[in-house]
């Protein structure tokens, strides 16, 4: 199997999980403040990540580069958080194909800071993509919402996050790279979360920890998704996530999709499909 095909299929079950992380903080967030959310996922992945820690923290965790891995918490926490709002407070498909308009920037941000050339193909495919885009993300009553704008940003971040990602491939392990990234992500966040703390109920407990398992399971994932292939390459293949969950979101909140929305995610998906036969020029 080559490592583009084992990264595409790393990227679709990274993209299932992260449906289900949007589902639990759907869940959640009528009773907690996002900043509390965030903080909890990335304290509880910590725990998640306990047995590897111990048994081979002493060997694995020392690192040459913590700026990176800090640089990273720092963007991470920053796109969660806006990926977060945007989950609560977006129809579920929705938000998953806002999240969407992520791979299109990892192209020009991986041309820009790691010098991954781009094909006129891949080029073409980004300007289709943001067209379906703005069919899906279709402004209510005139206006831009602002969970639509936040998520923007949180999906923009969250390219950029990824690209840090492939920068460190050749030194640091999934495991140290998730690891850092809810360390310094709880350092980072227990300082918003403080300052609008509201305590969780056990029954609370129980879906942050499941968040902490779905959101750290799929974070492994995609590190080591980008550690096998250029970060353009594997791009398309997140759209696996849109159908879920457009799915779950009809099943279980009675989401409905319009026209605009179902020919943008065609588009979208021809975008796709386009960058996915364009070869990352090196």
């Amino acid at each position: 199997m080559s490592p583009l095909t084992q990264g595409a299929l790393l990227i679709v079950l990274s993209e299932m999980f992260l449906v289900g992380s949007g589902m639990i903080i759907r869940q959640v967030s009528a009773d907690l403040p996002i900043e509390v959310i965030v903080l909890m996922r990335n304290l509880l992945s910590l725990v998640w990540m306990l047995p590897w820690i111990l048994k081979y923290g002493q060997r694995d965790l020392p690192t040459q580069r913590i700026h990176l891995h800090f640089m990273r918490a720092l963007i991470g926490v920053t796109a969660m958080s806006c990926l977060f709002y945007s989950w609560a407070n977006l129809p579920l498909g929705q938000q998953a194909m806002l999240k969407q308009t992520g791979p299109f920037f990892v192209p020009i941000i991986a041309l820009w800071w790691l010098k991954e050339s781009i094909s006129v193909r891949v080029k073409v495919a980004i300007l289709v993509g943001f067209t379906g885009v703005a069919l899906i993300l279709q402004p209510q009553e005139g206006a831009l919402h602002l969970a639509v704008f936040v998520g923007l940003v949180g999906a923009m971040l969250g390219a950029l996050a990824k690209v840090t990602i492939r920068s460190m491939r050749g030194s640091e392990s999934p495991q140290k790279i998730v690891f850092y990234f809810a360390l310094f992500g709880s350092l980072l966040a227990a300082i918003p979360a403080s300052l609008n703390w509201v305590m969780p109920s056990a029954e609370h407990f129980v879906w942050l920890f499941g968040l902490a398992a779905t959101s750290t399971l799929a974070q492994l994932l995609l590190t080591r998704a980008y550690g096998l292939a250029p970060a353009g390459q594997l791009g398309p293949f997140t759209y696996a996530s849109v159908i879920f969950a457009t799915l779950m979101g009809w099943l279980i909140w009675q989401e409905v999709v319009n026209l605009l929305t179902f020919i943008g995610i065609a588009i979208v998906c021809l975008a796709a499909v386009i960058m996915l036969r364009g070869k990352l020029q090196t």
